[in-house]
């Protein structure tokens, strides 16, 4: 079997709760908890969920801007989960990332050209001469003008500025780009601008695509597959196409009856779901879909193990007896007992 370009074993990340004069610990924000993905060269995966839920922890994780509390993270067949800043210096270019809000990600004292050259400063790439020849490439390659390169960050828009954002990401030629809501700021039609560029540059650089976002509609047009997330924990993925045509989940049901209908004629199916997210913080012992709408099922959910299983052909869900229908969780638990056979 093909080795995935990412493997994401069992990742964890916590953040400390604190109280009181000494700031003691109190308790942990379990913000990914127990979470297992992979991506192989060439895809796209993308992961969807309510804000909150842990999406862009994970990103951040992934690429060691913050320290996984546990679980192991393979690039290209590494363990970078627990290196030392100096081995993982060599590796970090080829993971890169896209943040959402390209106002906030630039350095707006900075040139464009400043920003996109960093890369090369700080891997020792190039005279200076070089770089700049490199970065009048990268500009002209995302659609920015050839003066945009002695320019600054608050004199573009905010197509532009993550045109600057994603320039400045394939500077070292990464293999995995790991893209937090890139569009979500953007006007609708500079979104589909930013993602038809983001089309052609997977397609020319061979790249893979983490793209994280809770735009459904946008997450369908770019995704090969699509990992649902729910409180910290993915509880569906499947690819692109069957995650929209059958949806196993009740949480995915829901996210995908909210996609707006553009015929005006057509009735809206959006099922509002009931209740509120659980506290990231005390999370329940059982089911966290089950504890926020109540169902009658929960108590059964507690001690089961919710990892996701497959029922179909790459088809995974989570085991929740709140959340799947009769014939699907019949088959989701027969295949959690083979697993554990």
């Amino acid at each position: 079997m093909e080795t995935p370009l990412l493997d994401v074993q069992h990742l964890k990340t916590y953040f400390p709760v604190r109280k009181g004069i000494l700031m003691r610990r109190a308790g942990w924000v379990k913000a990914v908890d127990d979470v297992s993905l992979t991506i192989r060269e060439g895809e796209t995966l993308g992961l969807v969920g309510e804000s909150g839920c842990g999406k862009s922890t994970i990103g951040k994780t992934i690429v060691r801007l913050l320290k996984p509390t546990a679980g192991r993270i393979l690039f290209q067949g590494t363990d970078i989960s627990n290196l030392s800043e100096h081995r993982l210096r060599p590796l970090r270019p080829g993971i890169q990332m896209v943040f959402q809000d390209p106002a906030d990600s630039l350095n707006q004292r900075m040139s464009v050209g400043q920003i996109v050259a960093e890369p090369y400063l700080i891997h020792r790439i190039g005279t200076p001469a070089e770089r700049r020849d490199r970065v009048r490439a990268l500009l002209d390659r995302v659609g920015l003008p050839p003066n945009a390169i002695d320019r600054f960050p608050f004199e573009f828009s905010g197509g532009q500025r993550q045109r600057i954002g994603i320039a400045r990401a394939l500077a070292l030629n990464p293999k995995l780009l790991i893209l937090d809501e890139p569009v979500s700021a953007l006007d609708v039609s500079v979104q589909s601008q930013v993602l038809n560029l983001l089309l052609d540059l997977q397609e020319e650089r061979k790249l893979s695509y983490l793209f994280i976002a809770h735009d459904l509609a946008v997450v369908k047009h770019i995704s090969d597959r699509v990992a649902v997330m729910y409180l910290g924990k993915i509880v569906e993925t499947a690819p692109s196409e069957e995650i929209y045509k059958n949806p196993k989940h009740a949480y995915t049901k829901a996210l995908i009856s909210a996609i707006p209908e553009p015929d005006p004629a057509k009735k809206n199916n959006a099922r509002p779901l009931p209740g509120d997210v659980p506290s990231p913080i005390d999370p329940p012992a059982g089911s966290a879909f089950g504890h926020r709408i109540g169902h009658p099922a929960y108590e059964q959910s507690i001690g089961i193990d919710l990892t996701p299983v497959e029922i179909a052909m790459s088809h995974f869900v989570a085991p929740d007896p709140c959340a799947l229908e009769a014939d699907d969780l019949l088959q989701a638990q027969q295949a959690a007992n083979r697993r554990t056979s």
